[in-house]
């Protein structure tokens, strides 16, 4: 027998609600075939069976909450299916149905209503089963007001557990870091140039496109090894700086933004990087990311250029204390040499924490990350 047990949930996370069951007892399953899902406030983890067999028991039912190392259920290795077991195997037990004075809530949640004196009645349960996260307390605390009636030609939709999360850390970081924005532009003729001379063998030898991002990420390395306190972060009174470098890449996708981390990005090379930012691209496509993915970057790049944006501010994803912004390349009339001259131009925004960079470390960053992309040979010599 193999027990099924909760996996570690990632950064923060202790706890877990049983969303679905894709088996039931008495069920064959496959090795690395998934068999329950588990949501958190952050994002939804698949348990996979450990082995080939048969699932002949469910411990925990849907909408059960979990913490890290419980029991999920019990795989019997290299055991056949039988319809008798199956038929008598008894069914997940449904989630016990509160009654009507009883409200559900997670741990967390729980703790954060005592703290903050408020009533759970008054907070609406997104878990699964309608259960409270620590996100609906949140939610709940910041508007007290009763929601508006909606008119026949509107449509209220309940935010999804990702969207609240979201939308609750980017306020966090408006909150609590000190955020500034500085901007210069990039001429991106001699990439361009590069990318099409070497896109081909690129392709060849490594077997994915030539894009852009491998080229911002190593600028950012470069400029980060030159100003540190953009790579560093507050902890309580301390500033804590990194001597290495894991850069996370904003993707959208249609459950919303992502942030997956790229691993030692100054030790990959352009077609390491590129391969790291194609896996993590598919993976969130398909709903694959988990916690590891995401949890512990450095520095951020964000590229509304994807989307047509010339211009914006980004948001700090806390506690990193920068974030590159890209955004579309446009032909613009620059002057070179007192000549006008027609050249494909990139804004570029570095939004910091003013808490741990003063503006000239920001605005040094940035030009040696404009440096870096408009002669990329700097990269080959470390300059």
């Amino acid at each position: 027998m193999t027990d099924i047990v909760v996996p570690v949930l990632g950064e923060s996370v202790t706890e877990a609600i049983v969303a679905t069951w894709t088996k039931q007892a008495g069920d064959p399953v496959a090795k690395d075939e998934m068999l329950v899902e588990l949501e958190t406030d952050k994002v939804s983890i698949e348990v996979a069976s450990p082995t080939d067999g048969v699932l002949s028991k469910i411990v925990a039912a849907e909408g059960e909450t979990v913490e890290i190392g419980a029991l999920l259920g019990v795989v019997e290795a290299g055991a056949a299916a039988k319809t008798s077991a199956k038929d008598s195997a008894p069914a997940p037990a449904p989630a016990p149905a509160a009654a009507a004075s009883e409200v559900k809530a997670m741990p967390s949640a729980a703790r954060a209503m005592a703290s903050s004196g408020t009533d759970p009645a008054s907070v609406t349960g997104t878990g699964k089963g309608g259960r409270i996260t620590k996100a609906d307390v949140l939610s709940s605390a910041a508007k007290p007001v009763a929601p508006r009636d909606t008119g026949p030609r509107e449509e209220r939709v309940k935010m999804s557990r990702l969207r609240q999360t979201i939308a609750r850390r980017l306020k966090e970081a408006q909150s609590t870091a000190a955020i500034l924005t500085t901007f210069n532009e990039v001429d991106m003729s001699s990439i361009m140039a590069s990318r099409n001379k070497y896109k081909d063998l690129f392709a060849k030898k490594h077997g994915i496109k030539l894009g852009f991002m491998s080229f911002f990420v190593k600028a950012c390395v470069q400029a980060l090894k030159d100003i540190p306190e953009v790579n560093a972060e507050i902890d309580g009174t301390d500033l804590i700086f990194k001597n290495y470098y894991d850069i996370g890449v904003a993707v959208g996708t249609e459950k919303g933004l992502v942030v997956p981390v790229i691993r030692n990005c100054d030790l990959l090379s352009m077609g390491g990087v590129e391969q790291e930012i194609s896996n993590m691209g598919a993976k969130a496509r398909d709903g694959k990311l988990t916690m590891a993915d995401m949890s512990h970057a450095t520095f951020t790049i964000s590229n509304g250029g994807v989307y047509g944006s010339l211009l914006s501010t980004p948001i700090l994803n806390t506690p990193q204390s920068g974030i590159l912004g890209m955004h579309t390349i446009q032909k613009r009339p620059v002057v070179v040499n007192d000549e006008i001259v027609i050249r494909p131009m990139m804004y570029i925004a570095l939004s910091y924490d003013h808490r741990v960079v003063d503006g000239k470390g920001a605005v040094t960053f940035l030009v040696r990350v404009k440096e870096c992309l408009e002669d990329p040979d700097r990269l080959l010599f470390d300059l």
